[in-house]
């Protein structure tokens, strides 16, 4: 007589799959008898007018019109900015003169206007008090014109 290819591992492990397979079945039809019918109803979610996520549905009377002539859908031409005092003054904040450059704090705007040493008339320091004309450079408004008020 012939000896049984099986192993008792072998066995063990055909076993234990049929198990899992059957385990998995029974399951599933237990998932199937419990579930709750849901309905297209209960899957729906409203935006509100905040931007919100609700379950409720937008109310009717708040509802606003648009003219969708008065949108706008291309980015608006920067228009020149109106002339302001062409002489400012203000304070040197940084000037490094081996560099080439150095900033103002306009006094009008607060803000900081880059200055190159070739824009600068007489000879200036940090924290001088001086006056200038501003054009548009590259980067930014640039200072020129530079001189000590008086």
């Amino acid at each position: 007589m012939g000896r049984s290819q099986e192993t008792f591992n072998k066995k063990n492990v055909k076993n234990n799959k049929e198990k899992k397979k059957k385990d998995k079945e029974k399951k599933k039809l237990e998932r199937k008898e419990n579930a709750t019918p849901g309905s297209l109803a209960d899957m729906i979610a409203y935006v509100d007018e905040n931007g919100r996520i609700t379950s409720t549905p937008p109310d009717p009377t708040r509802k606003t019109i648009i003219d969708s002539e008065s949108i706008l859908i291309s980015i608006p031409k920067q228009e020149e900015a109106e002339e302001q005092d062409i002489i400012r003054k203000g304070t040197v904040t940084y000037l490094n003169e081996s560099k080439g450059f150095g900033f103002i704090k306009d006094a009008q705007t607060q803000e900081s206007v880059f200055v190159h040493v070739k824009n600068i008339l007489e000879e200036i320091k940090e924290g001088n008090l001086v006056t200038f004309e501003v054009q548009k450079g590259l980067k930014g408004p640039t200072a020129t014109q530079v001189k000590i008020s008086r």
